[in-house]
């Protein structure tokens, strides 16, 4: 039996990284609708991945369009067991600095009225999220990204705010105030629907800039962050690529098991359509 694939959700520079034979683009529909563009399947260092462009080739979704259920919907659809977020941030510490790398174990939600979860609808569903990535794949990305030279910062707190506009220089400040350690606009509800989908899920952090906090520095632009990322996009193709070999091919974290015992409503109570259209996830827990 073959490995289940690997997912890789990031900048479409990502799967023209050397190693990476493609094998077929398939486009999916969802219950939720089109995911951001069609899923670039292949293999990487002998092993099955599975590729999404987040904003769709050309950058044409904004963050706070992206149909996040559908893409996570989907890389379930195509036997995906494990999503690697590849995202762009600011950071919100001295410490760390543009070109370093950051591995977030914690998230903060600022985000405002984005469909976070893909249950409802007469299905009552809580799912925990106290620790909200996979611990065992964040440790496979601190070893890929230290192996591969990068300064790695293992964990930290990610803000998630709504965009598509940078933070305020207040805001900036405030945040700042609060702990958090970077700042991006895409990782929520990404991260929550990943674990409802009982996919193991870690964000690879590429700091692009300072925000505007930072009085030495100037205020974060786009230019700013595409000349950043330009220069890194290789070495997060490495870091990518080193990751996916490490990475066992079987689960012993909890992930798999994140609805086990979090479908609250009667089962004779679900109603059929919708528990038509969540069999992918549901089948396991309903089907006796």
């Amino acid at each position: 039996m073959n490995a289940p694939r690997v997912g890789i959700i990031g900048g479409s520079g990502l799967y023209e990284m050397p190693g990476f034979t493609v094998a077929e683009r398939r486009a999916l529909s969802t219950p939720f609708g089109e995911p951001s563009d069609e899923y670039v399947v292949g293999s990487l260092g002998g092993r099955e991945v599975v590729f999404l462009p987040r904003h769709g080739r050309g950058h044409r979704i904004m963050p706070s369009e992206l149909n996040f259920r559908a893409n996570l919907f989907g890389f379930k659809l195509l036997g995906v067991e494990w999503v690697i977020s590849v995202s762009a941030v600011g950071s919100m510490k001295e410490g760390i600095a543009p070109g370093h790398i950051v591995i977030p174990d914690q998230f903060f939600d600022r985000t405002k009225g984005r469909p976070s979860t893909f249950f409802g609808r007469g299905l009552v569903v809580h799912t925990g999220f106290a620790d909200p990535v996979c611990s065992d794949l964040c440790r496979v990305l601190v070893r890929a990204a230290t192996e591969e030279g990068a300064t790695v910062h293992d964990g930290g707190v990610y803000l998630c705010i709504e965009g598509p506009q940078f933070s305020t220089r207040a805001e900036s400040r405030i945040f700042r105030q609060w702990g958090v350690d970077v700042i991006g606009m895409t990782n929520l509800p990404e991260a929550r629907l990943a674990r409802e989908a009982e996919i193991c899920y870690a964000t690879l952090a590429l700091v692009t800039d300072y925000d505007c906090w930072h009085e030495g520095s100037e205020d974060v632009t786009v230019e700013m962050v595409i000349e950043t990322l330009n220069k890194n996009v290789l070495l997060a193709q490495q870091i990518v690529g080193r990751a996916v070999g490490l990475i066992s091919p079987d689960r012993t974290c909890a992930c798999p098991h994140a609805l086990k015992d979090a479908i609250i409503t009667a089962r004779d109570r679900i109603p059929a359509d919708v528990r038509l259209e969540l069999a992918p996830l549901l089948d396991k827990y309903l089907s006796h």
